[in-house]
């Protein structure tokens, strides 16, 4: 049962990136297309899948309703909602929310930019954590013992020639963010993208989520994005205090 269940879940995964013939699922999988066909009549009958004219595959229905529900119940993404909207509206450039899930800083809210050049971002995807302004504000708020854990996990991709690549200068960089109160990624992640972020605490004092505004240099040259960190450092405190933290 439980190897079914990782082989449905390979599936969704798959389907996620684009979709996919019955052959192709079962090369992907390395298993015979009997096991995969089974478990795609599965899925396609609850309508977490759904087949094509072409007899190729995609994510259902039933994904979309759930994703909409998983997003809806955190409730630092509500709270957050009409500030990162006045933010947005404020700035015209893209406003994104963050939170730690399961070893990873995951978007899980983004109100794009009013510019047609813009970060590729989306909600669901992983930031990098070596690099991206969001992640070094959640990093920089961990517990030691946690963050060095995290730390030593990390595949230190190179994005561009600014990107931290080892362990030693991501922990300076994360106690200067930790002191300063917020990040900075100037052209880690992409190299023509600069954000500023800054955390969100909750009713404990902990920190929650991250919020970031991300600006390409075509738009706002680097000393300029740093012109909008006071209305970003408001915004955070805004969601903070709506979250119950009280400093």
């Amino acid at each position: 049962m439980s190897q079914s269940l990782t082989k449905a879940l390979r599936i969704l995964v798959e389907l996620g990136e684009q979709a996919r013939s019955l052959t192709e699922l079962a090369e992907r999988l390395d298993v015979h297309k009997t096991t995969v066909l089974r478990l795609l009549r599965t899925m396609e009958d609850e309508r977490f899948v759904f087949r094509d004219e072409s007899h190729r595959y995609h994510l259902g229905s039933r994904l979309f309703a759930l994703s909409s529900l998983a997003l809806e119940q955190r409730e630092v993404r509500s709270i957050a909602a009409p500030h990162l909207a006045e933010l947005n509206r404020r700035t015209g450039q893209t406003v994104h929310l963050a939170t730690f899930e399961g070893g990873e800083v995951v978007y899980v809210d983004k109100y794009d930019s009013r510019h047609p050049v813009r970060m590729y971002s989306r909600i669901g995807l992983r930031a990098p954590l070596n690099c991206a302004a969001v992640s070094k504000v959640i990093l920089a708020a961990m517990p030691a013992t946690q963050r060095r854990q995290v730390i030593d996990g990390i595949d230190f991709v190179r994005f561009t020639d600014r990107t931290i690549t080892d362990a030693a200068a991501l922990h300076d960089e994360l106690d200067r963010v930790a002191a300063q109160g917020h990040a900075v990624d100037r052209a880690e992640h992409e190299s023509f993208i600069n954000c500023i972020g800054a955390p969100v605490h909750d009713a404990g004092g902990r920190v929650a989520a991250a919020v970031s505004v991300s600006v390409p240099d075509v738009v706002l040259g680097y000393e300029q994005v740093l012109e909008l960190l006071p209305d970003l450092l408001a915004t955070a405190a805004s969601i903070s205090r709506d979250c119950g933290f009280h400093p």
